[in-house]
């Protein structure tokens, strides 16, 4: 079990430090509305990773990832999603950096909303869960070895969200993004639209 459990956490922290939709999303919020927002974002993420956890646990997984239809349906949407919220970026203008105080004008549940979305969309998810799990898991897995590889990978996954985001929100990053924040959503909204396309070409 121990051998497993290595494996899990060492794919599991590899495939975080891939960039990817879910990373380009967290990133792109934590510079427009600060810690907060990278939080929630980060929340939204793993509450997908979770969605996906159970499902690919309990076999649905398998069914997804041998239908065309199912997994083209959520692959474009994701896809579409993407690209929306890359078009909101780019069109958006400079505004003043939200540095977590809570002003009550902005729904705390966006942000949130956008990472479950963002991931769930994803049918890389699927995949990736689906892999895993029938990589290191047999028949004979008990239920409480189960449980402990979900914890393993929702552990690594969390604790690599709140070091990307506090790292982010340090005052010498967030100063040079403050000045330079148009740019910022310019670029960042360019990344998510071209990742939104890069999963929509993707086979």
């Amino acid at each position: 079990m121990l051998d497993q459990l290595l494996v899990l956490v060492s794919v599991t922290a590899l495939v975080m430090v891939i960039p990817g939709p879910d990373m380009i999303l967290v990133l792109r919020n934590t510079f427009v509305g600060g810690r907060r927002a990278g939080l929630q974002t980060s929340a939204g993420v793993l509450s997908g990773n979770l969605v996906h956890i159970t499902y690919c646990v309990l076999g649905i997984g398998l069914i997804i990832s041998q239908s065309i239809l199912v997994f083209s349906a959520l692959k474009y949407a994701g896809a579409a999603y993407l690209v929306y919220l890359g078009i909101v970026s780019l069109r958006s203008r400079t505004t003043v950096l939200d540095t977590g105080a809570t002003d009550g004008r902005r729904p705390n549940r966006t942000w949130f909303a956008q990472g479950l979305a963002n991931n769930l969309l994803n049918p890389k998810g699927t995949l990736f869960y689906l892999g895993v799990f029938t990589t290191i898991i047999d028949p004979d897995t008990s239920p409480a070895t189960m449980v402990l590889f979900v914890l393993a990978m929702m552990t690594v996954s969390a604790s690599f969200w709140l070091l990307f985001v506090y790292t982010l929100d340090r005052p010498v990053i967030r100063r040079s993004v403050e000045r330079s924040q148009l740019t910022v959503n310019r670029i960042f909204g360019a990344l998510v639209l071209l990742m939104g396309l890069r999963v929509a070409m993707s086979r």
